[in-house]
């Protein structure tokens, strides 16, 4: 591995650290290097490189923004045994506690980027853009990601729409779905959401969407913080409504009132809120599902009733 990172990274000198973390997806070990020390996620799974490229894909999203921190990734690459890897600076964190309020404004400074940028660009009389890719940033005028992001180890379906509810309905709610009937062919599942699809525009009604770009999966688990401030780390981006960034993070704990009052004291609830927000947690819960087993049903099948009603 040693000698892998050396010849990638263009290092004289590679040691690891001894210091090790992970989570459900994927493990990680640290290393010490001559141009400081990194972080590499490994995963021996099929799938493992497309995850990794849609995670640094994410990272470089995120930061090119200058909002909220995140690990500067590196490289992916392809292992000696098979396995892919993700190699990121290696950064010492804790716990969020002191800098939850300062998160909540940053995740919300994330969140209104490209509506500011859309708005300096019309000022100006710039150009609309769709991609990422440019070193200049343009406004993103549609909902979806240049690349294929996992939520989890799942692939997300991130072709470009126009129209906010056709991209959640298709490509978050709809391959979920197709999951769950392909597993299990749960005809209660499958009738609640052919309820839900009719369902679903009222929940939109005089509400403009702007494309915000998300981490996308921002349960507690993927922020922390150090002496200099908030990180969040393992995004799963793509452009999207901000309000489905504060799903999975209101479903496992892990972010104080402070992180929500700074949140929401520069997005302001729209009318409408609650409800739109248990129809982003049915997307993580039909996930769950789809990860870790049919103790997620009842939970999905419970807003599906909710919300049909």
């Amino acid at each position: 591995m040693e000698e892998l990172l050396r010849r990638e990274l263009g290092c004289s000198f590679v040691k690891a650290t001894g210091h090790t973390g992970g989570g459900c997806i994927s493990q990680g070990q640290s290393y010490d290097t001559d141009k400081g020390r990194v972080f590499v996620k490994v995963n021996p799974k099929a799938e493992a490189r497309t995850m990794f490229e849609g995670e640094m894909a994410s990272l470089t999203a995120i930061l090119r923004t200058g909002t909220v921190r995140v690990p500067k990734p590196l490289a992916v690459l392809d292992g000696p045994g098979g396995e892919s890897m993700l190699v990121m600076e290696h950064v010492d964190m804790r716990y969020l506690s002191s800098y939850a309020a300062k998160l909540g404004a940053q995740l919300a400074d994330l969140h209104l980027e490209n509506q500011r940028l859309g708005e300096a660009l019309r000022k100006e009389g710039g150009t609309v853009g769709r991609g990422g890719g440019q070193v200049e940033r343009t406004f993103v005028d549609q909902f979806g990601f240049d690349v294929v992001t996992c939520c989890g180890y799942l692939p997300q379906v991130n072709d470009w729409q126009k129209d906010w509810v056709v991209f959640f309905a298709r490509q978050r709610i709809q391959p979920q779905m197709d999951m769950v009937e392909r597993a299990s062919g749960d005809r209660e599942a499958r009738e609640l959401w052919a309820a839900l699809q009719l369902k679903i525009p009222e929940l939109f009604q005089d509400l403009e969407v702007i494309p915000a770009l998300l981490h996308g999966d921002l349960w507690g688990g993927n922020v922390a913080e150090d002496a200099s401030g908030p990180i969040i780390f393992d995004p799963a981006s793509f452009y999207g409504h901000s309000e489905y960034e504060l799903a999975i993070a209101g479903m496992f704990g892990g972010f104080s009132s402070a992180f929500y009052s700074a949140y929401h004291g520069k997005i302001p609830k729209a009318p409408g809120f609650e409800k739109r927000l248990q129809l982003y947690q049915l997307f993580h819960y039909l996930n769950h599902w789809n990860h870790f087993g049919a103790g997620y049903r009842g939970s999905s099948l419970n807003i599906m009733r909710n919300l049909v009603r």
